[in-house]
């Protein structure tokens, strides 16, 4: 599943993703629609990632990423964001477990340097716990944006070329793609978005070049597993062109 993965643009996939990414957004929504502090919603959200995980293990999903806290989030009302620093340090400390008896990996992605000393010590023992789990990858993107990815890519191959180890013309997409990071993993095959937002706010930026995006009216909590399926049943039933005809598309079919 790891490895140096091509940034070259594919040509076929298979009906079943083996990357799914997912903005889980209408947390608070969720709450104030139900006149409860928006923390209850984030706290209604950490099910809904239980079953979602549950369901693409169960699916053959090999990697599912999720944006639980994204670069500007940090804007957010103060007593907002200290609560999601709890919840996530809870979810560190009660769910790994889970994930690692269900041999699955936890990878954690973005700036970790404005967490807490005590949260990045459970960042680094939640991923060493699991980091021989090969079931399934569950990549947490916190403190991330698409912007950041991007320029600390790019900021390591401008020291590399500084240094004389490489030549701007050794430059590539797929050198660039190296030094992302999920860079060793798939591209994402399904992005969705719920809560009836429609953009991808600054996520993945590089690996959504050819992403199916489904987005659901469904707010986050009860994004459960019947809507899971129902996303995956959607993505199944889309044709994949990748700049192809659709005549390419049915020859190549009928060769296989």
């Amino acid at each position: 599943m790891t490895g140096n993965v091509s940034a070259e643009i594919p040509v076929s996939a298979d009906s079943r993703p083996r990357h799914v990414a997912i903005i889980m957004d209408g947390n608070n929504r969720w709450a104030k629609a139900r006149r409860l502090k928006g923390v209850a919603g984030h706290k209604a959200g950490v099910d809904a990632v239980r079953a979602v995980v549950e369901t693409c293990a169960r699916e053959g999903v090999e990697v599912l990423t999720l944006f639980a806290f994204s670069s500007e989030n940090w804007r957010r009302p103060k007593d907002e964001v200290s609560a999601l620093m709890k919840l996530f340090l809870f979810a560190l400390e009660r769910e790994v477990r889970k994930l690692h008896r269900n041999d699955i990996r936890l990878r954690i992605i973005g700036d970790r340097s404005a967490f807490s000393s005590v949260l990045r010590e459970h960042m680094e023992a939640a991923e060493e716990l699991t980091r021989n789990n090969s079931r399934m990858t569950l990549v947490i993107a916190a403190n991330y944006g698409g912007h950041w990815d991007i320029t600390q890519a790019t900021r390591k191959v401008a020291e590399q070329v500084r240094s004389g180890q490489l030549a701007p013309s050794d430059i590539t997409d797929d050198l660039i793609q190296q030094h992302l990071s999920i860079g060793d993993l798939p591209m994402p095959d399904l992005m969705i978005r719920t809560a009836g937002e429609q953009r991808i706010s600054n996520f993945m930026l590089w690996h959504l070049a050819y992403t199916e995006l489904y987005f659901s009216p469904v707010y986050w909590p009860d994004f459960q597993q019947e809507e899971m399926v129902k996303a995956l049943q959607a993505y199944a039933g889309r044709q994949r062109r990748f700049g192809q005809t659709d005549d390419q598309i049915a020859a190549k079919a009928l060769q296989q």
